[in-house]
């Protein structure tokens, strides 16, 4: 049994992409045998035995049937913190159906609504005993990338309809065959955004956890609504909604730990923009793909969705978002160690925000990006660059008071507006002012940044906030040892909840 076996064995070559991911693991052969029977088990794939001796075949260049190659890999990732791929592995995984992978589905605005209106509905249902999150997996690499770059393909069928004469069907069920045209007022619409917006404002102030089922609940009604006909106009408008709504289920499920759900609304809310013909929009999405490959050490992946966030864009995007794409190129050419190309975005996102004027119509979607927020992009960029360049003082300081206006400008504003501030974006920057001082190996300030960052945490319900802060302590614990640190430290890592859904990737 074992579910693997590709044929001879005279062309096999090591696998020594696996050995080294294997090597790092510093697991034993057995405990990854016994590590991918469990995870068959809980697969429901019973057939699965495994045993050292399969191991070892593997190492030496065996190619295992499916579902081992993406069993291996959600155990590597769930090791390291990050996305590790199949192919990564060097392990050729078989191609899943968009239903099991979530990313590579048809860009037709029947379907999406369809799979949209599903995929909340079951999030809805499941999420509370058991969380979507537990039955996706990350697509990253190719498999990512290569889909998204079918957001910019035009869709004959829009192409080809009477303006204002297409209407949505269903035919799938038969529930949206034969219906009359649904007359939505203006009014309504408006209500429905203001909706949105006021959903964002929340998520802003206490983080992802508090209202994230409303939204999800909020989504699953504007499909309802998508599933009767409507003019052209009226069709598009629900389109963007939908898609600021699903970026918003994505934006939250990441905040709160869980990454696949993410990334699946994030891919949703992408076909959404497309059919309500946003542009802007669609690329805002992709920044936000973007940010979550970062955060899941995919530098790459991050670099090309935010090239194809600019390239959508061109032309269409205003100053500020602009300027936002420029400052999230600028922390993906930092995670990947290029200084001089982050040095130029960076340089490109101030010129840029300079741009905007006041009497600039913008979309709620992006007025988050502030003065604050540009600076903070920029802080963290030359932040992740000293990391990546081995602590480089030259970057720390260049890091140290991009951070601290950062700091200075979002502590305003949540004086200034208590119920309504960026009060989570205050917590990431706090946090990021102490690794600063953590770089400086200043543990007095450190101690003071950290600690004003743990009292807000304690107001929001973001797994993102108390992830950080329990890296931060944990590193400065091993940086300076003091039995104050050492204490907060181990304090912190029993009294920080954790969201029950939340992964290592």
């Amino acid at each position: 049994m074992g579910g693997t076996g590709t044929g001879g064995t005279s062309a096999r070559q090591p696998n020594d992409r696996l050995t080294s991911w294997f090597q790092r693991s510093g697991w034993s052969k057995g405990e990854l045998a016994r590590q991918v029977n469990r995870r068959a088990r809980q697969l429901g794939a019973h057939h699965i035995s495994t045993d050292t001796s399969r191991v070892r075949r593997w190492l030496d260049g065996e190619q295992p049937r499916e579902p081992i190659p993406r069993i291996l890999a959600e155990l590597f990732s769930e090791r390291f913190g990050c996305v590790v791929a199949a192919e990564d592995l060097g392990l050729r995984a078989a191609r899943r159906s968009a239903a099991v992978s979530g990313v590579d589905l048809p860009w037709a605005g029947t379907q999406t609504v369809a799979m949209i209106n599903e995929f909340s509905r079951s999030d809805l249902m499941l999420g509370r005993r058991g969380f979507l999150g537990t039955s996706l997996t990350m697509s990253a690499g190719p498999a990512l990338i290569e889909p998204m770059q079918r957001w910019l393909v035009p869709t004959p069928a829009a192409e080809d309809a009477p303006a204002g004469a297409r209407l949505l069907t269903l035919p799938s069920d038969g529930r949206a065959e034969g219906r009359r045209l649904t007359h939505l007022s203006d009014a309504e619409l408006t209500v429905l955004e203001a909706t949105t917006a006021q959903f964002r404002r929340w998520d802003a102030q206490s983080g992802g956890g508090l209202r994230r089922k409303a939204v999800v609940g909020q989504l699953h009604e504007v499909t309802d609504l998508l599933q009767d006909s409507h003019p052209e106009p009226v069709r598009r408008r629900l389109f963007r909604v939908t898609a600021e709504l699903a970026e918003l289920a994505g934006w939250m499920s990441y905040d709160i730990g869980l990454q696949p759900t993410a990334q699946k609304y994030f891919v949703l809310a992408l076909h959404a923009a497309k059919e309500a013909g946003d542009r802007p929009l669609g690329a805002f999405i992709l920044s936000m793909m973007s940010r979550q490959m970062i955060h899941l050490g995919r530098g790459d992946d991050a670099l090309e969705l935010i090239h194809l966030a600019q390239y959508g864009s061109r032309g269409t995007a205003g100053p500020r978002t602009q300027a936002m794409l420029y400052a999230m190129e600028a922390r993906a050419h930092a995670t990947l160690g290029q200084p001089a190309k982050c040095h130029r975005a960076v340089r490109m996102a101030q010129e840029t925000f300079a741009q905007i004027q006041g009497d600039d119509p913008e979309p709620d979607w992006v007025r988050f990006f502030s003065e604050a927020e540009l600076n903070a992009e920029n802080a963290h960029s030359y932040r992740d660059l000293a990391y990546v360049a081995g602590r480089s003082p030259t970057y720390v300081h260049r890091a140290r008071p991009l951070m601290e206006r950062a700091v200075e400008l979002f502590a305003e504003e949540c004086a200034e507006d208590p119920a309504g501030g960026h009060h989570r974006s205050y917590a990431l920057n706090l946090i990021g002012m102490a690794t600063v001082h953590l770089l400086e190996r200043d543990a007095e300030a450190f101690a003071e940044q950290a600690k004003e960052a743990t009292n807000l945490a304690g107001r929001l319900r973001s797994e993102r906030v108390n992830n950080r802060l329990r890296k931060t302590w944990a590193a400065a614990h091993r940086e300076f040892g003091t039995a104050e640190i050492r204490e907060s430290a181990r304090r912190l890592a029993v009294e920080l909840p954790r969201h029950p859904g939340a992964r290592a990737v």
